[in-house]
């Protein structure tokens, strides 16, 4: 393996642990939007307490990737961030307003005027944040957007607004709300756990649609990403994703509740891994391959070097920030007063 494809899969591992850990936390978002039901408030009530220790640390893998870029292959994140700029721009402006909603709402009055506000903003911000992040994805596997080298020929609106960046986003909202949901089953008890299981019984239903109708899709509007669908590993890839996601599913139907994180993170995992395998080699499809885009091999093997090296002290911090405040059951009852 060079090391400029090393590099290429820190970038897409980055990609799957963003989904993963801060898919979740916009989930909780997501619904707390569509909270509903006798038990609406209490609902909210948990997720909020449950995102409240790590919201702002799943970020770090957004942090890693766009590092990743930057440092290892300059001319991919020179070329995407101007062809994308404007979608770009608006999921760090949800970040921030998510991000600040959250903490006045979380540390403020209950009742006032400011919290019911935030709560609006910080729920809107999550749906609009994912969703954008997907019109990214779509973008760079679409194959609609043109340079030159290191120069953007097309607009600021190329590639974002087609049939299948607009799917990507749908897809990356669905892996929120069901990665969230999933996440709340055994964090919580009696009825409040009913409401986490129905909903993370209807998001994966939905996702496993929207995964499906994806392929027609980019068949019509990303002929270069659907022309990789028939590799080999490609299709063992999504058959064993399908096969994840068929076991969450289970878990939920059977109430194995132990299982269903493991099996709802793996199955996001495997969608984000096929996608990447069906990517390769690009970095940005149709223009730019992950080897001409590479910076110098002095480079690249530096941050190789140096990633491990740092992760001996990111990993086990972030193990125990998640074991630590992972362990308490949420209780309706109790989150209600």
């Amino acid at each position: 393996m060079s090391p400029e494809l090393a590099a290429a899969g820190v970038a897409l591992a980055a990609v799957m642990m963003y989904a993963m850990f801060g898919g979740a936390d916009f989930g909780g978002g997501v619904w707390s939007l569509l909270a509903w039901g006798p038990r609406k408030q209490e609902q909210r009530l948990a997720l909020e307490k449950a995102i409240g220790p790590v919201w702002e640390t799943n970020h770090v893998w957004l942090i890693l990737l766009v590092v990743t870029l930057f440092v290892v292959f300059p001319t991919a994140y020179a070329v995407i961030f101007e062809a994308l700029y404007v979608p770009l721009f608006i999921a760090l402006l949800g970040i921030v307003a998510r991000g600040a909603a959250f903490a006045f709402r979380h540390y403020g009055q209950r009742e006032s005027r400011l919290a019911r506000q935030s709560l609006q903003w910080f729920s809107w911000a999550s749906v609009a944040t994912p969703f954008t992040f997907g019109l990214v994805i779509g973008a760079v596997t679409g194959g609609h957007i043109e340079v030159d080298g290191s120069r953007v020929l097309s607009g600021p609106f190329a590639g974002w607004l087609g049939p299948f960046a607009l799917m990507c986003g749908l897809i990356g909202l669905l892996i929120c709300a069901f990665l969230a949901a999933a996440y709340m089953v055994p964090r919580t008890e009696g009825a409040l756990q009913e409401d986490f299981r129905r909903r993370a019984i209807a998001a994966s239903l939905a996702l496993g649609v929207a995964t499906t109708v994806a392929i027609p899709v980019a068949a019509a509007d990303a002929d270069a990403f659907a022309s990789h669908l028939d590799d080999g590993r490609v299709v063992a890839a999504m058959a064993v994703t399908a096969l994840l996601g068929l076991a969450a599913l289970w878990a939920l139907w059977t109430r194995r509740t132990r299982f269903v994180p493991p099996l709802a993170a793996a199955t996001v995992a495997g969608v984000v891994g096929a996608w990447g395998l069906a990517q390769h080699p690009y970095l940005l499809a149709n223009a730019l391959t992950y080897r001409e885009a590479a910076a110098e091999r002095i480079t690249v093997v530096s941050f190789l070097v140096a990633l491990p090296i740092g992760s001996l002290i990111l990993v086990p911090s972030l193990w125990l920030l998640y074991w630590t405040f992972s362990r308490d059951t949420l209780r309706g009852e109790e989150i209600a007063h």
